[in-house]
């Protein structure tokens, strides 16, 4: 059991660290387009490579991130009927949906998108446009991306167990915890 716990630190420990830094990428991501906006409009300079390291960038930001956004419980769910279940109901719903739908899709996305990653290596594939950047960098960021997600997804489906009289995932090492996750659970206007 010690070899599982301590596997699921090193998950969220991975992707809490892949997510600080994709923070900085949001950075560096408005400030190029901010100087390509600015020689663009001032100085009649322009370059695709520009406008393709901003798409580049902007790809890493939402595929890296996936795995850190999961690991703080901050992505998108539809919460119509998640929210009145009763948190047992929710386990199951969590192990279920992460067994049988998130980890087959990432599997699924990462054994897809790795040959084309692998293409554009071997043939050093570079962007139709003029000037253009390679393109294996950003074929890449799919599988890493994917890998990372399925990672936290395997984490999150496995440390709940909807059999326990007190149903709540191990802690995670990023900023949220089980404590304030299970609050921020609660409906709104009851007290804690």
């Amino acid at each position: 059991m010690g070899f599982l716990m301590g596997l699921s630190r090193a998950i969220d420990r991975l992707n809490d660290f892949v997510g600080r830094c994709v923070y900085w990428l949001i950075l560096i991501v408005v400030l190029i387009s901010a100087g390509n906006a600015i020689s663009r409009y001032l100085f009649s300079l322009s370059s695709n490579a520009w406008l393709e390291i901003q798409w580049y960038l902007f790809s890493a930001v939402f595929l890296l991130g996936a795995g850190y956004t999961l690991l703080n419980n901050e992505h998108v769910r539809i919460d119509v009927l998640y929210a009145r279940l009763s948190p047992r109901r929710k386990a199951w719903v969590d192990i279920i949906g992460g067994l049988f739908f998130l980890l087959p899709v990432t599997i699924f996305i990462m054994v897809l998108s790795w040959p084309m990653f692998h293409t554009a290596f071997v043939r050093m594939e570079m962007s139709g446009n003029t000037g253009g950047l390679i393109r294996w960098p950003v074929l890449l960021l799919m599988p890493v991306g994917f890998f990372l997600l399925s990672l936290q997804g395997y984490r999150k489906s496995s440390s709940v167990s909807p059999t326990s009289p007190d149903v709540r995932p191990i802690p995670v090492v990023g900023r949220r915890t089980a404590k304030s996750s299970a609050t921020s659970d609660r409906e709104p206007g009851k007290p804690p």
